[in-house]
């Protein structure tokens, strides 16, 4: 798999130390996606595949992570998820972004291409 399965433990070391810090700060060295999702969820299903194969593509250039919301049900609480799928678009730099529902792969990509690298390839102009 080229997702990465998230415990509360691994995103507080990944992603956000949210126990020592109220302010964000993205610990990432790329940009990410974080799938919040359950086993029993018909439209999780259908967009695993999708970020596998965005995952294949992006390697190197952005992270995707998934987290069982039945297994870690302190990181639902801390995002308010109250509905799956539910997404947190990561850039290096920047507020995280929230997408609820499932979502094409042509809409990832725009989301990825203009939120995610875009900002890193202009800051680097």
């Amino acid at each position: 798999m080229n997702t990465q399965q998230l415990t509360a433990d691994g995103f507080r070391e990944s992603v956000f130390d949210y126990t020592t810090s109220e302010e964000w700060g993205y610990k990432g060295t790329l940009p990410a996606i974080v799938d919040f999702y359950a086993d029993w969820c018909a439209p999780c299903k259908a967009v695993a595949p999708i970020l596998e194969e965005l995952a294949q593509e992006y390697t190197g250039r952005l992270t995707i992570y998934k987290i069982d919301i039945e297994k870690e049900q302190e990181l639902s609480s801390l995002f308010g998820i109250q509905s799956i799928p539910t997404f947190l678009f990561l850039p290096m730099h920047g507020e995280p972004m929230v997408q609820r529902g499932g979502l094409s792969k042509d809409v990832f990509v725009e989301i990825i291409e203009t939120r995610l690298l875009m900002p890193v390839a202009e800051s680097n102009a």
